[in-house]
């Protein structure tokens, strides 16, 4: 429920499609579920390693950034933005900012997997509820967002749609230049 890039498309496709958050959230367990199964499996560490952060984080805010700057174009032209209203723009968002995300692999490398190997000692079956329980969560949240966004749609027209998307915009510019100048100095600071 952090808020992150995913939140911010979750908002702003969902002034067009009320369920646009259950499609992101789709996408997100494309690649959520096979990343808490690798985990699970000992990918863990490589998610740690700091050569992989710096790629995911590079990586990530570029797509952060490019995201962001089709929303922009977007705000102001409403036929840039009528393929939001698809079913595959939402999943491929939820898929694209989950795995371009270092927050969310980091997470999961760090608290996600002491949360499901905990989950894990009790058996399989309680591992996979709290898997389930976790996606569902995903799905409520998300699609909440984003009918929040098409019914805040309704209220605000024109100019005020225009800020709702240019704050979303500012939120994916700021995650974006935030994940690359973390990469950066990452990458900078690593010994030689």
């Amino acid at each position: 429920m952090a808020p992150g890039p995913v939140t911010a498309a979750a908002v702003a496709m969902g002034r067009r499609a009320k369920y646009a958050g259950a499609f992101i959230a789709t996408g997100h367990a494309i690649i959520e579920v096979p990343l808490i199964i690798a985990i699970m499996l000992g990918m863990g560490t490589v998610l740690q390693s700091q050569i992989t952060q710096i790629l995911i984080g590079l990586v990530g805010g570029v797509v952060l950034l490019v995201m962001a700057a089709k929303m922009l174009a977007g705000s102001n032209n409403d036929d840039i933005l009528r393929n939001e209203h698809s079913k595959t723009a939402p999943i491929a968002a939820g898929l694209i900012l989950s795995a371009g995300n270092p927050y969310f692999l980091l997470w999961w490398a760090t608290v996600g997997l002491a949360l499901a190997a905990r989950a894990a000692q009790f058996g399989i079956w309680v591992f996979v509820v709290f898997a389930v329980i976790h996606l569902l969560c995903d799905y409520g949240w998300l699609t909440t967002l984003s009918w929040a966004g098409f019914k805040g749609a309704s209220l605000l027209a024109g100019r005020g749609r225009k800020i709702v998307l240019f704050v979303c915009s500012a939120a994916l510019i700021v995650f974006g230049l935030s994940f690359i100048a973390k990469a950066t100095i990452s990458l900078f600071s690593r010994p030689a």
